[in-house]
């Protein structure tokens, strides 16, 4: 498997496609980085599945709450 993958994520705050590299060679991880549209923080989960050769991306803004 590749460690290096790009993905067109969509801003949770303002709607732009943004095309990000994604690094999995450090396994799973969880990071921000800012819109470049809006320069809000953009919350990013990366889970990296060895076995099935997948590399799975979550979005959120990090102000919505889970109840």
């Amino acid at each position: 498997m590749s460690n290096f993958t790009h993905q067109t994520i969509t801003c949770p705050h303002c709607g732009q496609h943004i095309r990000m590299a994604l690094d999995a060679s450090a396994g799973d991880q969880e990071f921000y980085d800012d819109c470049p549209a809006c320069c809000s923080p953009i919350h990013l989960q990366l889970t990296v599945d060895e076995v099935h050769r997948t590399i799975q991306v979550q979005v959120d803004a990090d102000d919505e709450q889970i109840f």
